[in-house]
């Protein structure tokens, strides 16, 4: 079982991070890991290609694999809306950095969280995989959702358990 992804809260216990939109929910990912933010583009199927990470775009003469957050948090497939946006990060997948593209739904914006207001995600009570979920953190409008990008990306290469994402 993969070790949980850990939050690099800064010395004050904050976080810079883009927030965004997917279904009803608000995800947000490090400042720091984020290259570009794209309209949507002609999405390539990859035949054979986890649903997960099914397609590919062409940015810039790059081809940057597509990631549907959805998949991994069960949430209903949607058609993308006028807010759409590719966001495109750099990450790391069994040591190799990759810059992947994630659909969402809504891109707000680059926002500070405090680790004061943060929690792990409970034992029970989640509607989603646990292992997914990095941290809650509490925000006046809601639940702002840190994804362990590396335990719903690392189940494609086998190292997890949803190899079949």
């Amino acid at each position: 079982m993969l070790e949980p992804e850990k939050t690099a809260w800064d010395d004050a216990g904050n976080l810079e991070v883009l927030t965004f939109d997917i279904g009803e929910e608000k995800f947000a990912l490090e400042a720091v890991m984020i290259r570009e933010i794209l309209d949507l583009l002609p999405e390539t199927k990859v035949p054979g290609a986890a649903d997960l990470v099914g397609s590919i775009v062409n940015f810039r003469g790059k081809i940057i694999p597509i990631a549907d957050l959805r998949l991994a948090f069960g949430m209903p497939q949607e058609e993308p809306g006028a807010d759409s946006r590719i966001v495109v990060i750099e990450t790391e997948i069994e040591g190799e950095s990759i810059q992947l593209g994630i659909r969402t739904d809504r891109v707000h914006e680059v926002a500070t969280l405090s680790r004061a207001s943060s929690a792990e995600p409970p034992m029970v009570g989640m509607r989603w995989r646990r292992e997914f979920v990095r941290e809650l953190v509490r925000e006046s409008e809601g639940v702002v959702v840190l994804p362990d990008l590396d335990a719903i990306f690392g189940s494609m290469s086998g190292r997890g358990q949803a190899a079949a994402l």
